[in-house]
């Protein structure tokens, strides 16, 4: 009798180790639907009405941007406290630029996005170079483009700003295809873009199992790549139903591919796992870890200049205030995401949805009409939950 017991056991296995060595990826995207599901019920639907889609993606299209060079930052091994700081001074560079000195919109953005990288660059050198914690560079980073912020506006809010640069984050997709209730344009967007994601995926497994690379098991692969399809064409749906797929979610989802790409795909991004994993190992094997190091803070500040500008033109004016506390939420968004404190560990797609389950979170518990003190204190929690679970489980293993 013991016989088939043994051989029901291996049967059993491939599909409880996946769920093991996968539950945070997995347990991630089963939160972000559960948070979407409560919220939807308290709010009796009105989290997932259009208009309110349509804000959710505005309002947190700055901390999903920034929380993709957030992710490379803490996966080498490092952090950056200044990247709320460098958002207001980006976006008071630009209003200046634009607004005060009358700069057309074009050359405008590309200043920005080099004094962006200028910061980055400052830093990680520092950082890289001198070996300074980047916890001390970033900190002292953060002091000091928040009073710059203060020096170029002169304590003063400046706009607005001119109407095609405000189109960066408040205009919509056009619609050739003239639909009048459905913006059937948006919405075949995103169906194309569902299937792109299937083939590419299908292709992907296909090139593992010819190089006889393990994958995940049959069942895994289809119910989760219906479910990403399903939720795609389901998001453009009710945004297409409102004014269609804002400009700045197409920003979005390229940069997302890139980064994905990047870290998946790319020697660059298998040396900067390798940085975070085990500095000393990568030096020795050959990789520069100091420039790699670097770089890491370059693309931070420039994405960090992206998110200042797409944050200025949905205000339409450049504060003093801007980015305050923007930080926490882009490193909370990683870790909640599954990135490691200690380095080495961190996905796009687990910073993406790290970045929606805090941004749900806000706009879910402001909708119920949750004050700031409390809102503040549940998402402290949730952060401490995050990286509690990520030490217990290198404990465990």
């Amino acid at each position: 009798m013991a016989e088939p017991t043994a051989s029901a056991a291996p049967a059993a296995h491939p599909y409880a180790g996946f769920l093991k060595n996968n539950l945070r990826e997995y347990g991630m995207l089963m939160s972000l639907v559960a948070i979407m599901a409560f919220f939807q019920y308290m709010t009796d639907g009105t989290l997932l009405q259009p208009l309110n889609l349509t804000n959710l993606v505005l309002q947190n299209s700055y901390i999903i941007i920034m929380a993709l060079g957030m992710l490379l930052v803490i996966v080498a091994g490092h952090i950056d406290l200044s990247v709320g700081s460098v958002v207001g001074f980006v976006g008071a560079l630009a209003a200046v630029l634009m607004v005060q000195f009358g700069w057309h919109f074009v050359p405008a953005t590309l200043a920005c996005l080099l004094a962006g990288a200028a910061i980055g660059a400052a830093q990680g050198w520092f950082v890289a170079f001198f070996r300074i914690p980047s916890f001390i560079v970033t900190l002292a980073g953060m002091l000091v483009f928040k009073g710059l912020s203060l020096a170029l506006l002169q304590g003063q809010s400046v706009g607005p700003f001119p109407p095609n640069f405000q189109l960066l984050s408040s205009g919509f997709i056009p619609d050739p295809l003239g639909g009048e209730a459905l913006r059937t344009t948006s919405l075949l967007a995103g169906i194309v873009v569902a299937l792109a994601l299937m083939v590419a995926k299908v292709r992907e497994r296909a090139n593992q199992a010819r190089h006889g690379m393990e994958s995940e098991p049959y069942p895994f692969f289809v119910g989760k790549n219906l479910v990403f399809m399903a939720i795609i064409v389901a998001f453009c749906w009710k945004l297409a139903s409102y004014k269609g797929l804002p400009n700045v979610l197409i920003v979005m989802t390229l940069l997302m591919l890139l980064y994905d790409f990047v870290t998946t795909r790319t020697t660059v991004g298998r040396r900067i796992y390798a940085l975070g994993g085990n500095e000393k190992a990568a030096r020795l094997s050959g990789v520069k870890t100091q420039w790699l190091s670097f770089w890491t803070f370059v693309n931070m500040g420039v994405l960090a200049g992206i998110a200042g500008m797409v944050f200025a033109a949905r205000l339409n004016t450049a504060t003093p205030k801007a980015g305050t506390g923007f930080e926490l939420d882009v490193i909370a968004a990683c870790f909640i995401g599954g990135a490691s404190a200690s380095g080495g560990v961190g996905k796009v797609l687990g910073a993406v949805i790290g970045a929606f389950i805090m941004g749900v979170m806000n706009n879910g518990m402001s909708i119920l009409g949750i004050g700031i003190d409390y809102q503040q204190v549940i998402k402290g929690l949730v952060l401490l939950a995050a990286v509690f679970v990520d030490v217990y489980n290198k404990r465990k293993s």
